[in-house]
């Protein structure tokens, strides 16, 4: 046998080895990554769902002439906040997702504030079409925290992944980057006080 040939059938092997180590790698981290985005589409559909029921919603509660107008405004200007701030999911940076949970978390203060003067209402309370909608909503929030719930959980798959050596070597080279998860506002591991007093 000739001496050239055993060190190139090693240098052949070896670079087999290292080929299908990046290639299985990087395949990996894209197919992470892409659920990562796909989980993450799903949080703003959830959220673009709630904002879709809003119109119906504060129609039926215009309805009621003595209602308090100051309530609906503030519900409509923050829908039209939510919606106005967009996440890039190629580009997701936790800035960004704590500018949109910002947005988020004000249209969900005004509808919490719009559901609370309802109450003093009793025939918005007992229109058929404002308990639907009502009850669409709280089916929405369900959606939202499942599909938080799903982004986590990918977001957390795909950072092990892409840490764990030998694979962080070869992220690294490939532009992988760690993704932020979505977390819970500052203040929320805090009861809310709770007045009943109207």
């Amino acid at each position: 046998m000739k001496k050239w040939l055993i060190p190139t059938i090693i240098i052949v092997i070896l670079g087999i080895i290292i080929y299908s180590l990046t290639a299985g790698v990087n395949n990996t981290a894209v197919e992470l990554e892409e659920s990562v985005k796909k989980n993450w589409a799903d949080v703003e559909n959830a959220y673009q769902r709630r904002s879709d029921l809003i119109p119906n919603l504060v129609n039926t509660v215009q309805g009621s002439a003595d209602f308090e107008r100051g309530t609906l405004k503030d519900v409509v200007e923050a829908r039209a906040k939510a919606t106005s701030v967009n996440v890039n999911a190629d580009n997701l940076s936790a800035d960004q997702i704590q500018k949109f949970q910002q947005a988020q978390s004000g249209l969900s203060s005004a509808l919490s504030r719009l559901l609370v003067t309802v109450e003093r209402y009793p025939e918005i309370k007992s229109n058929q079409n404002f308990l639907q909608l009502q009850s669409q909503l709280e089916g929405t929030e369900n959606r939202i925290s499942v599909a938080r719930t799903r982004y986590n959980e990918s977001v957390q798959q795909y950072n092990t992944y892409i840490r764990k050596f030998p694979n962080n070597i070869f992220a690294g080279m490939f532009g992988f980057e760690r993704k932020p998860p979505f977390q819970a506002e500052e203040g929320a591991e805090n009861a809310p006080d709770v007045d009943f007093d109207f």
